[in-house]
């Protein structure tokens, strides 16, 4: 299946859908966010698939949610629906029955970091650089797996200092993936994972993933995930001095000038 976004296919019993917007960093527009539901959508119902690799074509896994047309449009009940959107298509991997592992490499920032994390099991190559920009520019974080990954003095660490550039070795130590691979081998590490989850026991396999997460639907994960959502919905209907100044930038001259001038301005505190 090849949609306009990504590539899908099924190498033996591992489904690989690779995000196909290497222009753009692979960032993850409403075209994308369609396309993945369908690739799942297709993982999900062939019984030949075990397993499900997810990555990045180019230079970069994903730059995250696509903002080069701004945030989103309209009044509150609009933009609830479009990020509620964009968590439950970051949740379909955390939620699907089948192992789901990522690949990381170059960029993996934003609501790529929060798919990576969703997925089982993560890989990055030792050029990742992973981080929630979001707050530098006034948006909000869509799916807060963070601080349950990792906890809160991390989750704290990566969300609140303004760098948006940890290593792959630093994501490793704080929990955030599995493997950190040479340049170039993540993709094979994660299909190695993912073969490696196809050959138990199907229903073990299913039920123990289940089990896993059902401890964390008891300490209450899925209704805080909700309540953040709720909170990014207030953080993207308010105009602050920051983010409005970033969104007329971003209008006047483009997505590289009003993040080049955040940067600038973020470096001289």
């Amino acid at each position: 299946m090849f949609c306009s976004t990504l590539h899908y296919a099924r190498q033996g019993p591992v489904a690989i859908i690779t995000l196909n917007r290497p222009d753009k960093l692979n960032a993850i527009n409403p075209a994308m966010l369609h396309d993945l539901g369908l690739a799942l959508d297709q993982a999900e119902a062939d019984d030949a698939v075990r397993a499900v690799v997810v990555h990045g074509a180019g230079r970069a896994f994903s730059a995250g949610f696509d903002i080069e047309g701004g945030t989103a449009e309209g009044d509150i009940t609009e933009k609830r629906r479009v990020l509620k959107a964009d968590f439950d298509l970051i949740m379909r991997f955390w939620d699907c029955p089948k192992p789901t592992v990522a690949a990381v490499h170059g960029y993996c920032l934003g609501g790529a970091l929060e798919l990576a994390l969703a997925c089982d099991m993560t890989v990055a190559a030792e050029d990742t650089r992973l981080g929630e920009p979001e707050p530098k520019f006034g948006s909000g974080v869509v799916a807060l797996l963070l601080p349950w990954m990792t906890g809160p003095k991390l989750a704290k660490e990566l969300l609140l200092s303004g760098n948006d550039r940890f290593t792959a070795h630093r994501a490793y130590e704080m929990g955030l993936v599995n493997q950190v691979t040479a340049e170039g081998e993540h993709v094979s590490a994660a299909l190695a994972l993912a073969n490696n989850a196809a050959l138990l026991d199907r229903l073990a396999v299913t039920l123990t993933k289940q089990a896993i997460h059902r401890s964390y639907e008891i300490m209450g994960m899925r209704q805080a995930l909700l309540q953040a959502l709720e909170t990014d919905v207030v953080i993207e209907c308010t105009e602050t001095a920051e983010s409005r100044e970033f969104n007329e930038v971003l209008a006047r001259a483009g997505l590289k000038a009003a993040l080049a001038r955040r940067e600038l301005q973020w470096g001289q505190i």
